[in-house]
């Protein structure tokens, strides 16, 4: 603990936002810069608990007051290899993950948390800068391959994990870059892309091998991969997107959230984008309060949209925590992020009836208000509101409402059993063919990039221990996993 009194010296600080109408007319990252100074504050802020709640909360147990101590005593390259001792990708998560550990901060029960997200992308990009992040080769390789297909997060760490115990790692990326989720579900302005690429540029130097264009199942059959290595490691993603099949669906005008993220993504890459998705001067209706719906809105907004209106299913969540949220459970509490802050008018408990257009354009939307109760069977449901029907104008109409299961056709390439959900059926991250495994949203379904990263690291170890009969790779305390798994 490096001040025994530092979370009463200093409140929670974060770095200021650039102006909301400033920064909406490029698609750079928000924050402004940070000095270090106020960032050893922050770390100072940490109170070295005796039982370090923020363990549990985070998916990969990163171990938070070591590093915040080694921060606060400005030993960057001490923090670093205590951080990238559990996460990979701390560039990552220190810009996009919604630190679950800081909702278990014990600061957090009367005060606001230790600032554990801003620490963590301070120390990544200071190890970078020191030169602490460098390429670092296995000494002795195994001679096994491994097929890893997907380059989201859950692929990467898996393809990094088993790269650092020496087997030959190739990742297959269908689309044309690789990081999947990263680089074409997140918007620039939350993490730019030359992040994804500096930390890709490391893992090829390392011996990684990373093949785009490659849609396996469709351009390259699955047997290829099952005839040319060890093992092969399904990290696809959870892609099907939730649809909302009402009247009008068909419209030209209502599209899902992450078409119109990709197509936005690729022409901040350079692209030429012929089929782009533009909320210029339009009346625009995100379907869906999630991050993906906030993540449309200040696409919107970057647009030039003459409206944007989100609108959710479920009641409006509450400001603070209560008997069924308390510490150090996720709080279910309203969250305004930077996106809403740029402009948008939130709506909750509002049913989405109809898409109505002329000529095949879609021009307005109808809604309702419901009310929700508790059904016969004791499970919650909800009532139209009598005389809430209304129709508003709306020329586009995301729907960011959730994704339902991996792309089928690539488990059924596999010929691998899916779960109820259709979802990998796994046991320890090994499907049913035994040199088959799987990990992240396939695995387990829609999740965080935090969540990601620990399937990857996770996977890699089962994956090591059937190629080599024992895991060179240490294994997190299962009694970790269980508690994470039943948050």
């Amino acid at each position: 603990m490096g001040q025994k009194d530092g979370f009463l010296q200093y409140d929670r600080e974060l770095p200021s936002s650039r102006d909301p109408q400033t920064r909406i007319h490029d698609y750079k990252e928000i924050y402004e810069e940070f000095p270090e100074t106020k960032t050893k504050q922050q770390a100072a802020r940490c109170m070295d608990c005796g039982i370090p709640f923020c363990h549990s909360g985070c998916p990969l147990g990163n171990i938070i007051p070591e590093f915040n101590d080694a921060v606060y005593r400005e030993q960057w390259e001490e923090a670093v290899e205590i951080l990238t001792s559990t996460n990979n990708f701390p560039e990552f998560t220190g810009r996009i993950c919604p630190a679950p550990c800081e909702a278990s901060c014990v600061l957090g029960i009367n005060k606001p948390p230790v600032a554990i997200e801003h620490i963590e992308k301070t120390i990544a990009e200071k190890a970078y800068e020191l030169g602490y992040i460098t390429p670092q080769p296995p000494q002795e390789r195994t001679g096994k391959t491994v097929a890893v297909i997907g380059s989201g997060p859950a692929g990467l760490a898996t393809a990094a994990q088993l790269n650092k115990a020496g087997h030959l790692v190739t990742v297959f990326e269908r689309a044309d870059r690789i990081g999947g989720l990263l680089r074409y579900g997140i918007p620039d302005f939350k993490l730019e892309k030359w992040v994804i690429d500096r930390r890709v540029e490391v893992m090829e130097q390392e011996g990684i091998t990373f093949k785009t264009n490659s849609f396996i199942g469709t351009d390259i059959p699955a047997s290829e991969l099952e005839n040319n290595f060890d093992a092969v490691v399904i990290c696809a993603g959870s892609t099907h997107p939730r649809d909302l099949p009402i009247p009008g669906r068909e419209l030209d005008g209502v599209h899902f959230a992450m078409d119109f993220l990709t197509r936005q993504n690729k022409e901040v890459a350079g692209d030429q984008v012929n089929d782009k998705i533009t909320a210029k001067d339009k009346n625009v209706l995100v379907i869906g309060g999630g991050d993906t719906g906030s993540d449309c809105i200040g696409t919107s907004n970057r647009h030039g949209a003459k409206s944007v209106m989100q609108i959710e299913l479920l009641t409006k969540p509450l400001t603070h925590r209560t008997d069924k949220d308390p510490w150090p459970l996720w709080p279910m509490t309203l969250r305004t992020s930077s996106s809403h802050e740029e402009g948008a008018d939130r709506k909750w408990a509002i049913l989405t009836k109809e898409f109505i257009g002329s000529n095949g354009k879609l021009e307005k939307v109808k809604l309702v208000d419901i009310e929700w109760a508790s059904g016969e069977d004791g499970r919650p449901t909800f009532n139209e509101i009598e005389g809430t029907e209304r129709e508003i104008p709306c020329e586009l109409a995301l729907l960011a409402i959730g994704f339902l299961a991996p792309e089928n056709k690539l488990l059924d390439a596999f010929d691998v059993e899916k779960d109820p959900r259709g979802n990998a059926l796994t046991r320890g991250y090994q499907t049913n063919k035994s040199h088959v495994f799987a990990a992240g949203d396939a695995r387990r379904g829609q999740s965080l990039v935090v969540w990601a990263i620990s399937e990857g690291r996770e996977a890699a170890i089962a994956v090591d221990r059937y190629l080599m009969g024992e895991s060179k790779l240490e294994a997190k305390d299962d009694s970790f996993l269980n508690i994470a798994v039943e948050k």
